[in-house]
Protein backbone atom coordinates (compact mmCIF):
# COMPACT_ATOMS: atom_id res chain seq x y z
CA UNK A 1 0.00 0.00 0.00
CA UNK A 2 0.91 3.25 -0.92
CA UNK A 3 0.58 6.91 1.29
CA UNK A 4 1.34 9.58 -0.51
CA UNK A 5 1.71 13.24 1.45
CA UNK A 6 2.28 15.59 -1.62
CA UNK A 7 0.48 16.21 -5.10
CA UNK A 8 2.01 15.88 -8.06
CA UNK A 9 1.02 18.60 -10.70
CA UNK A 10 2.04 18.08 -14.13
CA UNK A 11 1.33 20.48 -17.32
CA UNK A 12 0.38 18.79 -20.24
CA UNK A 13 -0.82 21.58 -22.80
CA UNK A 14 -0.97 25.10 -23.02
CA UNK A 15 -2.06 27.79 -25.70
CA UNK A 16 -0.91 27.99 -29.39
CA UNK A 17 -0.83 31.92 -30.67
CA UNK A 18 -1.25 32.10 -34.60
CA UNK A 19 -0.60 35.43 -34.95
CA UNK A 20 -2.73 37.00 -38.04
CA UNK A 21 -0.38 37.62 -40.62
CA UNK A 22 -2.85 41.12 -41.62
CA UNK A 23 -3.31 42.12 -38.16
CA UNK A 24 0.49 41.85 -36.91
CA UNK A 25 0.94 43.20 -32.94
CA UNK A 26 4.40 45.60 -32.47
CA UNK A 27 5.65 42.74 -29.57
CA UNK A 28 7.80 44.10 -26.93
CA UNK A 29 9.52 41.93 -24.76
CA UNK A 30 9.31 38.10 -24.31
CA UNK A 31 6.33 36.25 -23.54
CA UNK A 32 4.55 33.02 -24.09
CA UNK A 33 1.93 32.23 -26.43
CA UNK A 34 -0.61 32.01 -23.68
CA UNK A 35 -0.17 35.38 -22.62
CA UNK A 36 0.75 36.84 -26.09
CA UNK A 37 -2.85 35.63 -27.11
CA UNK A 38 -4.42 37.38 -24.34
CA UNK A 39 -3.01 40.40 -25.39
CA UNK A 40 -4.13 40.34 -28.67
CA UNK A 41 -7.57 39.97 -27.67
CA UNK A 42 -6.87 42.66 -25.54
CA UNK A 43 -5.87 45.30 -28.54
CA UNK A 44 -8.52 43.93 -30.74
CA UNK A 45 -10.91 45.34 -28.24
CA UNK A 46 -9.45 49.37 -29.55
CA UNK A 47 -7.39 47.72 -32.49
CA UNK A 48 -4.36 49.15 -31.25
CA UNK A 49 -2.00 46.23 -32.55
CA UNK A 50 0.59 48.91 -33.05
CA UNK A 51 1.36 48.67 -29.53
CA UNK A 52 1.74 52.93 -29.70
CA UNK A 53 2.02 52.64 -25.32
CA UNK A 54 5.25 50.75 -26.07
CA UNK A 55 4.15 48.30 -23.46
CA UNK A 56 5.53 44.83 -23.14
CA UNK A 57 3.62 41.51 -22.82
CA UNK A 58 4.03 41.79 -19.40
CA UNK A 59 3.40 45.26 -18.47
CA UNK A 60 0.18 45.05 -20.97
CA UNK A 61 -1.23 42.18 -18.49
CA UNK A 62 0.01 43.59 -15.62
CA UNK A 63 -2.13 46.36 -16.32
CA UNK A 64 -5.13 44.54 -17.77
CA UNK A 65 -5.33 42.84 -13.96
CA UNK A 66 -5.23 46.23 -12.34
CA UNK A 67 -8.24 47.72 -14.37
CA UNK A 68 -10.12 44.49 -13.57
CA UNK A 69 -10.77 43.73 -17.53
CA UNK A 70 -10.50 39.94 -16.99
CA UNK A 71 -12.40 38.89 -19.87
CA UNK A 72 -9.38 38.35 -21.94
CA UNK A 73 -7.62 35.75 -19.97
CA UNK A 74 -10.29 33.24 -20.54
CA UNK A 75 -9.03 32.80 -23.83
CA UNK A 76 -5.68 31.00 -22.88
CA UNK A 77 -6.42 27.77 -21.87
CA UNK A 78 -4.44 25.20 -19.68
CA UNK A 79 -4.42 21.68 -19.06
CA UNK A 80 -3.52 19.89 -15.79
CA UNK A 81 -2.81 16.69 -14.81
CA UNK A 82 -3.24 16.46 -11.22
CA UNK A 83 -1.95 13.62 -8.87
CA UNK A 84 -2.35 12.60 -5.54
CA UNK A 85 -4.95 14.25 -3.82
CA UNK A 86 -7.65 12.52 -2.31
CA UNK A 87 -10.71 11.78 -3.28
CA UNK A 88 -12.02 14.32 -0.81
CA UNK A 89 -10.02 17.10 -1.96
CA UNK A 90 -10.82 16.20 -5.77
CA UNK A 91 -14.56 16.92 -4.90
CA UNK A 92 -13.83 20.11 -3.49
CA UNK A 93 -12.15 21.15 -6.39
CA UNK A 94 -14.67 19.80 -9.35
CA UNK A 95 -16.89 22.91 -7.74
CA UNK A 96 -15.32 25.52 -9.72
CA UNK A 97 -17.54 24.76 -12.47
CA UNK A 98 -17.38 27.64 -14.76
CA UNK A 99 -14.69 27.96 -17.33
CA UNK A 100 -12.66 24.37 -16.36
CA UNK A 101 -13.57 20.57 -17.81
CA UNK A 102 -12.85 17.89 -15.65
CA UNK A 103 -11.42 14.06 -16.28
CA UNK A 104 -11.63 11.81 -13.37
CA UNK A 105 -10.16 8.28 -12.67
CA UNK A 106 -13.34 6.15 -12.37
CA UNK A 107 -13.32 3.39 -9.51
CA UNK A 108 -15.81 1.28 -11.35
CA UNK A 109 -13.18 0.46 -14.21
CA UNK A 110 -10.18 1.30 -12.61
CA UNK A 111 -8.91 -2.17 -9.21
CA UNK A 112 -8.50 0.01 -6.44
CA UNK A 113 -6.62 -2.91 -4.53
CA UNK A 114 -3.54 -1.65 -5.19
CA UNK A 115 -4.71 2.28 -4.65
CA UNK A 116 -2.66 4.64 -3.08
CA UNK A 117 -3.78 6.64 -0.09
CA UNK A 118 -3.20 10.41 0.92
CA UNK A 119 -2.45 11.63 4.13
CA UNK A 120 -4.49 14.55 5.71
CA UNK A 121 -1.31 16.89 5.88
CA UNK A 122 -2.65 17.52 9.78
CA UNK A 123 -1.65 14.14 10.27
CA UNK A 124 1.50 14.30 8.72
CA UNK A 125 4.97 14.58 11.75
CA UNK A 126 2.50 13.12 14.04
CA UNK A 127 3.70 9.54 14.68
CA UNK A 128 0.44 8.08 16.60
CA UNK A 129 -2.14 10.05 14.17
CA UNK A 130 0.28 8.45 11.27
CA UNK A 131 0.28 4.68 12.61
CA UNK A 132 -3.92 5.25 13.62
CA UNK A 133 -4.67 6.24 10.26
CA UNK A 134 -2.42 4.25 7.96
CA UNK A 135 -3.91 0.92 9.60
CA UNK A 136 -7.21 2.50 8.77
CA UNK A 137 -7.25 2.79 5.35
CA UNK A 138 -4.97 -0.58 5.32
CA UNK A 139 -7.80 -2.38 6.79
CA UNK A 140 -10.49 -0.32 4.34
CA UNK A 141 -8.23 -1.41 1.09
CA UNK A 142 -8.58 -5.10 2.80
CA UNK A 143 -11.90 -5.12 3.04
CA UNK A 144 -11.92 -3.58 -0.42
CA UNK A 145 -10.43 -6.77 -1.84
CA UNK A 146 -12.19 -9.06 0.11
CA UNK A 147 -16.02 -7.31 -1.20
CA UNK A 148 -14.54 -7.76 -4.69
CA UNK A 149 -13.84 -11.32 -4.48
CA UNK A 150 -16.64 -12.23 -3.13
CA UNK A 151 -18.64 -10.16 -5.63
CA UNK A 152 -17.14 -11.86 -8.54
CA UNK A 153 -18.25 -15.10 -6.88
CA UNK A 154 -22.13 -13.81 -6.98
CA UNK A 155 -21.68 -12.87 -10.05
CA UNK A 156 -19.58 -15.45 -12.08
CA UNK A 157 -23.19 -16.51 -14.15
CA UNK A 158 -22.50 -12.98 -15.75
CA UNK A 159 -20.67 -14.14 -18.67
CA UNK A 160 -18.95 -10.75 -19.78
CA UNK A 161 -15.54 -10.55 -17.76
CA UNK A 162 -15.11 -6.83 -18.07
CA UNK A 163 -18.96 -6.12 -17.28
CA UNK A 164 -18.68 -8.72 -14.22
CA UNK A 165 -15.81 -6.46 -12.78
CA UNK A 166 -17.25 -3.19 -12.98
CA UNK A 167 -20.00 -4.91 -11.36
CA UNK A 168 -17.94 -5.90 -8.32
CA UNK A 169 -15.69 -2.71 -7.71
CA UNK A 170 -18.87 -0.33 -8.55
CA UNK A 171 -20.09 -2.51 -5.05
CA UNK A 172 -16.52 -2.65 -3.48
CA UNK A 173 -15.55 0.86 -3.53
CA UNK A 174 -18.15 1.89 -0.98
CA UNK A 175 -15.75 0.99 1.47
CA UNK A 176 -13.16 2.93 0.31
CA UNK A 177 -12.36 6.37 2.72
CA UNK A 178 -12.14 9.95 1.19
CA UNK A 179 -8.33 9.63 1.37
CA UNK A 180 -8.07 7.30 -1.69
CA UNK A 181 -6.19 8.65 -4.48
CA UNK A 182 -7.51 10.28 -7.71
CA UNK A 183 -5.72 11.41 -10.73
CA UNK A 184 -7.63 13.74 -12.66
CA UNK A 185 -7.12 16.03 -15.65
CA UNK A 186 -8.30 19.72 -15.29
CA UNK A 187 -8.56 22.18 -18.12
CA UNK A 188 -9.17 25.91 -16.95
CA UNK A 189 -8.85 29.45 -18.67
CA UNK A 190 -6.64 31.60 -17.04
CA UNK A 191 -9.65 33.64 -15.30
CA UNK A 192 -10.82 30.76 -14.15
CA UNK A 193 -7.68 29.18 -12.55
CA UNK A 194 -7.08 32.67 -11.09
CA UNK A 195 -10.56 32.47 -9.33
CA UNK A 196 -9.79 28.77 -8.08
CA UNK A 197 -6.49 29.90 -7.03
CA UNK A 198 -7.89 33.06 -5.07
CA UNK A 199 -10.35 31.11 -3.04
CA UNK A 200 -7.99 28.12 -2.00
CA UNK A 201 -4.63 29.59 -1.72
CA UNK A 202 -5.95 31.34 1.59
CA UNK A 203 -5.67 30.54 5.16
CA UNK A 204 -8.97 29.73 5.76
CA UNK A 205 -9.18 26.85 3.17
CA UNK A 206 -8.96 23.30 3.76
CA UNK A 207 -5.31 22.37 4.08
CA UNK A 208 -5.65 19.55 1.60
CA UNK A 209 -7.13 21.72 -1.07
CA UNK A 210 -3.95 24.63 -0.18
CA UNK A 211 -1.58 22.30 -0.80
CA UNK A 212 -2.88 21.47 -4.02
CA UNK A 213 -3.13 25.46 -4.81
CA UNK A 214 0.04 25.73 -4.14
CA UNK A 215 1.50 22.99 -6.56
CA UNK A 216 -1.27 24.39 -8.88
CA UNK A 217 0.10 28.09 -8.92
CA UNK A 218 4.10 27.06 -9.32
CA UNK A 219 3.26 24.71 -12.52
CA UNK A 220 1.11 27.78 -13.62
CA UNK A 221 3.44 30.54 -12.95
CA UNK A 222 6.35 28.36 -14.62
CA UNK A 223 4.00 28.23 -17.80
CA UNK A 224 2.70 31.83 -18.25
CA UNK A 225 4.32 34.14 -15.20
CA UNK A 226 2.66 37.16 -16.03
CA UNK A 227 -0.76 36.02 -15.73
CA UNK A 228 0.26 35.28 -12.11
CA UNK A 229 2.96 37.88 -11.61
CA UNK A 230 0.66 39.26 -8.66
CA UNK A 231 0.51 35.95 -6.17
CA UNK A 232 2.27 35.68 -3.16
CA UNK A 233 3.12 32.19 -1.27
CA UNK A 234 4.20 33.16 2.19
CA UNK A 235 4.50 31.15 5.42
CA UNK A 236 1.37 30.74 7.57
CA UNK A 237 1.42 31.14 11.57
CA UNK A 238 0.73 27.02 11.20
CA UNK A 239 4.06 26.66 9.22
CA UNK A 240 2.32 25.71 5.95
CA UNK A 241 2.29 27.39 2.86
CA UNK A 242 -0.25 29.75 1.98
CA UNK A 243 -0.83 32.42 -0.91
CA UNK A 244 -2.51 35.77 -1.45
CA UNK A 245 -3.77 38.29 -4.96
CA UNK A 246 -2.86 41.36 -5.47
CA UNK A 247 -5.55 41.95 -7.92
CA UNK A 248 -8.90 40.43 -7.00
CA UNK A 249 -11.04 38.29 -9.23
CA UNK A 250 -10.58 40.13 -12.47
Amino acid sequence: MEILKAPRVTLVARPQFLEPAHMPVQWKGESTDGEKLAEFAGRICYMSQHNPAGRSTAEYLENILRQGHGSVFEHAVYVLLIEGISRSCSHELVRHRAGFGYSQLSQRYVDESHAAFVMPPAIIGEPTLEAAWTEQVRAAQAGYVAAVEALMTKYAWVEDKVHRRKMAREAARSVLPNATEVKIVVSGNIRAWRTMLELRLGEGAELEIRRMAIAVLKALSAAAPSFFADFEVYKAEDGTEAGRVGYHKV
